[in-house]
């Protein structure tokens, strides 16, 4: 008897880990649907919009408008509204009317003669473009006061084939259309502009990793205010401009890197490791109407091609995240969540994963009467996670409560955050439960920034709440304008000891609040010494190689296995854009491998990647120094291995 009671005792404290590893997924609680399209329809989805009937309104990137009428049902009906229209990307609904933005105007769609088919297609205003590709036109979004914001992309260079150019105005801005049908500038800084949103009446916009933009980031847009990408300066001395900043005043502050080599062709500029970097909140600090991003979104976790904003006012049908902000990633075919606050007058916060799975690069999100949300989808020229070119899916909770950070809060001293059920009380009073570490990204013409001055932050202590739903976390060193990822590995919830949906949370502190720091008495400061398995260092930007490293060459002489790999792929992003033998965003390692480079070049063009072997990509690789050298030569001898 007494065997089987140490047998008992031995199973039961193994049962919390026994089911922590069994923890339920993001699947278990939000099922992608996919409704059915009749053949032959092509739904390379640019807008979506919820009528007031109910029916969905979509438009195209093959510049058609199609209405969905019972779109929930298991016979949707798709009828063809409007077509012949140029890269329709954005579609709004005003007083019984359908407004899309076009490649070069805002058109209205009329429905005369209530036949199902517009028969008026009326110029609202049209505005100038080059004839470049890449001068996308994103919108409309309705305003309070019935006017409409569209946001204009840059072009890109001829010979500087990676630098954003405006070449006519509006490219590189944010403008609004008035009720009379007038132009107006509004603000500048923008790169690719693709997710301008509104949320409560205020106006928002995401933008892509990019040139002067580290990764993607969401904004609000006040007018006058300047987001960081200097194209749109050109004609900021026009009458009518509200953005006060120069060109000038810009590139006395900031080197645009334009070299020419001795056979006077232009040089890319790449990521110089260990140069004093320059960040975009110092711009900020001499001109007040430098816009920060409430959130930076870390690339290749939580997206590479930032796409739309969408608040949750379903009140609850689809799910715990009421009033909370979800946004698209088209690169990685997923969504995050959102959670913003406003701390000194301006918006900050956290982005958490939240469903990724879906069949394309997810671009749109309109939410249906019935509380799920319609995500509309395309990847055509831009490369997704997801490899259908195209697609329309419905996201839909399934009504069981899913164990995650409902909010993530800054405080003087730390973090708030709350849950979505109590936390296991022993385990949330446990600081080898969590890690925070934080970092930013550089501001300069390079396509996008590695993670820098990355620094692991010390926890001090933790307080639970009486009802287990709350956490402080005191943490030691926050800095202002960084990003501060808060892991909580180690937390599990107080009645099945599951772990989180999803850990991670990475929030940006671009003001530290005032008030009452927690005292030491009413904290609990122990550990159990088991610290996260899944917690790693903070990466560091790291050295260029010299190959002289002999640990780190026996390291690499065995090629790694798909399993051996796949945490190193995934702990440095690589998954994000690239599959072992398909394409995604970027080539396949099989691809990679047919090239015959050598595992030196590889690990080179991790850190200095040339876009230009690769034109059939649109997206250019970023740079990646913060790899460490011995990862770097694994990923290499595993893909060279694909090719044997």
């Amino acid at each position: 008897m007494k065997k089987i009671a140490q047998v008992l005792m031995v199973i039961l404290a193994a049962l919390p880990m026994l089911m922590a590893q069994e923890s339920p997924k993001e699947e278990d609680f939000y099922k992608i649907i996919t409704p059915p399209i009749p053949e032959g329809i092509i739904l390379e989805v640019g807008g979506l919009t919820t009528l007031p009937n109910g029916s969905l309104a979509i438009s195209t990137r093959r510049g058609e408008v199609w209405i969905v009428d019972n779109p929930t049902s298991r016979t949707p009906f798709f009828r063809k509204f409007a077509s012949g229209l140029h890269e329709i990307l954005g579609l709004a609904y005003k007083d019984g009317a359908l407004y899309c933005a076009q490649r070069g105007e805002l058109t209205k769609l009329v429905d005369k003669n209530g036949d199902g088919k517009a028969e008026i297609y009326e110029t609202v205003y049209s505005w100038p473009v080059s004839g470049h590709y890449h001068e996308y036109s994103f919108g409309p979004k309705l305003a309070p006061d019935g006017s409409f914001f569209v946001s204009g992309n840059v072009a890109f260079g001829d010979e500087e084939w990676w630098r954003g150019e405006s070449r006519v105005p509006g490219r590189g801005w944010i403008f609004r259309i008035t009720n009379d049908g007038k132009y107006e500038p509004y603000a500048t800084g923008v790169r690719s502009p693709a997710g301008i949103s509104m949320l409560d009446g205020e106006l928002f916009y995401t933008d892509n990793q990019g040139d002067w933009m580290g990764t993607g980031g969401i904004f609000q847009v006040k007018k006058g205010s300047f987001m960081g990408h200097p194209a749109g300066l050109k004609w900021a001395g026009l009458p009518n401009s509200p953005v006060k900043l120069t060109e000038k005043q810009f590139f006395a502050e900031r080197d645009n890197r334009q070299k020419r080599d001795a056979n006077d062709r232009a040089i890319k500029p790449e990521n110089v490791v260990n140069e004093t970097p320059q960040f975009l909140y110092e711009l900020k600090q001499k001109y007040d109407m430098v816009q920060l991003p409430a959130v930076w979104l870390p690339y290749g976790v939580h997206g590479v091609s930032t796409s739309e904003l969408i608040k949750d006012n379903t009140n609850g049908d689809f799910g715990p995240f009421t009033g909370q902000v979800f946004v698209g990633d088209q690169g990685q075919s997923n969504i995050m969540r959102v959670v913003l606050e406003k701390v000194k007058g301006e918006y900050q916060g956290a982005s958490i994963g939240f469903r990724s799975g879906f069949q394309s690069g997810v671009l749109r999100m309109a939410f249906d009467k019935d509380g799920s949300m319609f995500v509309g989808e395309t990847n055509r020229g831009w490369g997704s996670a997801g490899d259908a070119n195209q697609g329309l899916q419905r996201l839909v909770w399934n009504g069981k409560m899913p164990f995650e950070m409902y909010t993530v809060k800054a405080m003087p001293d730390g973090f708030e955050i709350e849950f979505t059920m109590p936390v296991n009380r022993k385990s949330a009073e446990d600081l080898d439960s969590y890690k925070v570490s934080s970092y930013i990204y550089k501001h300069f013409p390079v396509y996008g920034s590695p993670p820098v001055n990355n620094q692991e932050l010390t926890i001090k202590g933790v307080k639970v709440s009486e009802d287990g739903k709350k956490v402080r976390l005191v943490v030691d060193g926050l800095r202002q304008y960084y990003v501060h990822k808060v892991q909580l590995e180690g937390v599990r919830d107080a009645n099945n000891s599951w772990s989180l949906v999803h850990p991670d949370a990475y929030y940006t502190l671009n003001n530290i609040p005032d008030g009452e720091k927690l005292k030491t008495t009413e904290l609990k400061t122990t550990r159990s010494g088991k610290a996260s398995a899944a917690a790693v260092e903070p990466v560091k930007e790291h050295v260029s190689p010299d190959g002289k490293g002999k640990a780190v060459a026996a390291a690499a002489a065995k090629a790694p296995t798909w399993e051996q790999i796949k945490p190193i792929l995934t702990r440095n992003t690589c998954l994000a854009c690239h599959a072992a033998d398909k394409k995604v965003v970027g080539p396949s390692y099989l691809d990679v491998a047919k090239r015959k480079y050598t595992n030196e070049q590889i690990v080179d063009l991790i850190y200095n990647p040339k876009p230009e072997n690769w034109p059939d990509y649109a997206t250019p690789m970023a740079p990646m120094p913060q790899v460490p050298k011995a990862d770097a030569m694994k990923i290499a001898a595993y893909i060279n291995s694909l090719g044997k």
